[in-house]
C-alpha cells in the first residue's frame, strides 16, 4: 500500500541503521477475546491483529534480546522495533501468541511469577470486583479511600483509575489486606483464578519461540523495597522461570516501571549485577545507543485505526527526550 511505504520512508529517516538508530519497544499487557465494557480501550484479537500488521508492514520487529546486541554495537537495522508484554495474563497465551505466530512476529513476555497458576494480582483484584459488585456505590470510607459511583462502566472505570494509584504503593502486605478488603465491601461474589497463566501455557509461549523475561516474583514497587528485599524479589521470579523453563532470563522489566518512583537508579544496577543483560522501564520514548540497557524506554500505542496506531509509532520516533 502506497500509505504503508510513506509511512516506512518516514520511520527510516526517525530511525535509520547503524549508531544513530532508534529502537521502538511496544508495550502490551493483555489482548482480549471480546470487548470490555469498562476498559474499551484494551485491545480484542481483532484490534491486535490489524496493529501486529501494521507495525510488520512499517517496521523491521526483533527479538528484545537481539535489537539490544545489535543496538550496542551499532549495527540496528533501519525502523527496528520490538514487542513486549507485561505481567504474565493467560490472554497471552490464548489470544496473542496466535496472532504473533499468523504474522511470524517474535515477543517478550514478562512474567510476574507469584500470580500463575491461579494467583491474581492486585489491580485485577479491584478491577474484578468492581466489575462484579451489585452496588452502585461503594463506601470505601474504613479504608480511608473515599466514595465511589460504580453504577456503571465509565463510573467503574472513573473509581478504578482514582483507586489503584493509591492501592499499589502501599507496602506488600497491606496490599494484599486492603484489595481483600475492598473486595469485601464491594460484596462481590468470588473472583476469577484464571486470569493469570497456568505453568502449561507459560511453556507453550516458550516452545513456541517467545521470549520469557523477570518482573518480580509479587510485582512490588521497587523504589519501596530496601536492597535485600528488591534483592530477593527479583531474584525469586528469575530462579522460578529458569527452574521452569531449563534456560537462563536474561531481560526484566521493572514493576509499574517509572524511573524514580517505581525503581531506582541504583536498582538498575542491581538488575544488572543478578545476572540480566537488559532491563525495560515504562518511561515513553525510544532508545538509542547512548541509553541506559538496564532503563530502556518502551511505550504503549493505542490506536484503534490503521492510520491512528502509524501516527502514534512514528510520533514516539520524532519525540525529544534526555538520553
Amino acid at each position: 500500500m502506497l500509505a504503508n511505504f510513506a509511512y516506512r520512508a518516514a520511520a527510516a529517516v526517525l530511525s535509520p541503521a547503524g549508531p544513530k538508530a532508534r529502537l521502538s519497544i511496544l508495550i502490551y499487557h493483555r489482548v482480549l477475546s471480546a470487548p470490555d465494557s469498562i476498559f474499551p480501550g484494551e485491545p480484542t484479537i481483532e484490534r491486535f491483529d490489524m496493529q501486529m500488521a501494521q507495525l510488520k508492514s512499517i517496521f523491521k520487529v526483533l527479538p528484545l534480546a537481539d535489537a539490544v546486541a545489535r543496538l550496542r554495537t551499532g549495527n540496528l537495522p533501519a525502523r527496528a522495533a520490538c514487542i513486549t508484554f507485561d505481567d504474565g495474563y493467560a490472554d497471552n497465551a490464548e489470544c496473542a501468541l496466535p496472532v504473533l505466530q499468523k504474522h511470524g512476529l517474535h515477543a517478550t513476555f514478562f512474567v510476574a511469577t507469584a500470580y500463575l497458576n491461579g494467583g491474581r494480582m492486585f489491580n485485577d483484584s479491584v478491577i474484578e470486583a468492581f466489575r462484579r459488585s451489585p452496588l452502585s456505590r461503594l463506601d470505601l470510607d474504613s479504608l480511608d479511600l473515599g466514595q465511589h459511583d460504580i453504577s456503571t462502566p465509565g463510573a467503574k472505570a472513573h473509581a478504578i483509575g482514582q483507586l489503584l494509584p493509591r492501592v499499589k504503593y502501599l507496602p506488600l502486605d497491606i496490599r494484599e489486606a486492603t484489595v481483600q478488603r475492598i473486595a469485601e465491601l464491594a460484596t462481590s461474589p468470588a473472583l476469577p483464578n484464571d486470569l493469570m497463566m497456568s505453568t502449561a501455557q507459560l511453556k507453550r509461549l516458550h516452545a513456541a519461540g517467545m521470549a520469557i523475561g523477570g518482573h518480580t516474583h509479587r510485582h512490588p514497587i521497587l523504589a519501596g523495597l530496601d536492597d535485600d528485599d528488591a534483592r530477593a524479589e527479583i531474584s525469586a521470579g528469575k530462579t522460578w522461570l529458569e527452574t521452569t523453563l531449563g534456560e537462563p532470563i536474561t531481560l526484566f522489566a521493572y514493576p509499574n516501571g517509572k524511573p524514580g518512583s517505581d525503581y531506582l537508579p541504583e536498582q538498575a544496577r542491581l538488575v544488572e549485577s543478578l545476572g540480566f543483560s537488559a532491563a525495560v522501564s515504562t518511561q515513553a520514548g525510544f532508545s538509542t545507543a547512548s541509553t541506559d540497557p538496564y532503563q530502556l524506554r518502551r511505550f504503549t500505542p493505542w490506536g484503534s485505526s490503521r492510520s491512528a496506531y502509524n501516527l502514534q509509532l512514528l510520533k514516539n520516533l520524532a519525540g525529544r527526550q534526555g538520553q
